[in-house]
């Protein structure tokens, strides 16, 4: 729950500030700088996990240090990562609603064709 507000926050600030970046976004919310660095890190790390080589942004040290740098990636890292899910869920579909409609056509053509 608090993860899902945290998102809606950050992407309604997005749009009321348009081009700022997600870190200016956040500070500007008054998210504490650790959090804020670990969010970052984070969120790239998540959104890489997804795909085949992924790499992890990660300040270990830091991780096991600092509690706000800590939570922030954790919450960075789950959020991107399922955001990266959905969207690459999303265009496989794409990509075979657009196989399954050219294999209509070809079915069409050729049933066509065999109709002569």
């Amino acid at each position: 729950m608090r993860l899902t507000r945290l998102l809606i926050c950050v992407l309604a600030l997005m749009n009321l500030f348009g081009c700022q970046s997600l870190r200016e976004l956040m500070l500007a919310a008054n998210y504490p700088p650790a959090f804020v660095d670990g969010f970052e890190a984070g969120c790239s790390s998540g959104r890489s996990a997804v795909g085949p080589l992924g790499q992890f942004d990660k300040d270990v040290p830091r991780y096991m240090a600092e509690p706000l740098y800590t939570q922030g990636w954790d919450d960075g890292f789950r959020q991107c990562e399922d955001v990266q899910r959905i969207d690459d869920w999303q265009a496989r579909r794409e990509e075979r609603w657009r196989d399954d409609e050219w294999r209509q056509h070809v079915d069409q053509a050729m049933a066509k064709a065999l109709r002569r």
